[in-house]
């Protein structure tokens, strides 16, 4: 049996092989430093290699050509504004009634039909794709990869010198599909809940668009919630009062004329037109 000396200097050989593969480097959407547990190639090629696969096992994209174009030409807009406009981005929506949204690394940005109908205008989708946006290039799905790592290594004395593969990183990213089709995605911690926030009011704020539409959506999800709505998206991105508190603070302090309508719009008929009026014409996914 290892005595705790023995035991923490394991633990700092561990280490020795660990953080040379995560060498840090400055996030340009953030400004802090982050270790680099997956390379721009790795980021690429999990998300393009895994998002057709999600597609499907969710129930493939909604089946209006005019809302998939609608909802791309948003998200590009904004991933135009962010750090990384040249990422390979997709947006896709789900034809799911789950209230959700979520992206992969690599740019791969996903919406659900369900989310679609809990909204009102066109600000809070690009909120919401803000967001997702923010978590990409905040790179959190590395940030919890690294934690991961870290935490097995010192629990098991796990060394990881050869590196990690897709399918690893994946898995311990908190990523896949459960039983009956469904979407499992660990929560991201309050921190990364916050820097995805104000990541996605920077760009859809660059847009134009009103930034307290962000916090329209989350209430409007908490309170669905609070009806006993299925919303997948709050398992994964918590919505605590405090947070709501935290944004609007952040949105009233950083954004004061965020009420000036020659400033920023909600687009509210845009989004009925092209969304919330052609969603009714549909018919109701498949169950699963």
């Amino acid at each position: 049996m290892q005595t705790k000396t023995q035991k923490f200097i394991t633990l700092l050989l561990l280490l020795s092989l660990i953080l040379p593969l995560a060498a840090c480097s400055t996030n340009k959407a953030t400004g802090r430093s982050q270790p680099n547990m997956l390379s721009p190639e790795q980021e690429r090629s999990i998300g393009a290699t895994e998002a057709p696969k999600l597609v499907k096992q969710l129930g493939g994209e909604i089946p209006s050509p005019s809302i998939r174009t609608y909802v791309t030409n948003l998200g590009d807009k904004l991933a135009a504004v962010s750090e990384q406009p040249d990422l390979d981005w997709e947006f896709f929506v789900v034809n799911d009634e789950i209230i959700n949204a979520f992206a992969l690394p690599g740019g791969k940005v996903f919406v659900t039909r369900g989310m679609l109908e809990q909204l009102t205008n066109e600000a809070q989708l690009a909120g919401i794709l803000g967001h997702e946006i923010g978590h990409v290039t905040a790179r959190h799905m590395n940030d919890r990869l690294f934690q991961h790592v870290m935490v097995t290594a010192a629990a098991a004395g796990l060394g990881v010198a050869g590196g990690i593969n897709d399918d690893e990183a994946l898995q311990w990213m908190g990523v896949g599909v459960g039983v009956g089709g469904n979407l499992t995605v660990l929560a991201f911690s309050r921190g990364h809940e916050l820097e995805a926030d104000r990541l996605g009011l920077r760009y859809m704020t660059k847009l134009g668009f009103n930034p307290i539409a962000q916090v329209q959506v989350m209430e409007v999800l908490k309170r669905e919630a609070g009806s006993g709505a299925s919303i997948e998206f709050l398992q994964t991105h918590p919505v605590a009062s405090t947070r709501i508190k935290e944004l609007t603070k952040f949105i009233k302090k950083t954004y004061p004329d965020y009420n000036d309508p020659s400033k920023y719009r909600f687009a509210q008929r845009s989004y009925e037109t092209n969304v919330l009026d052609v969603i009714r014409t549909l018919p109701k996914p498949e169950k699963k």
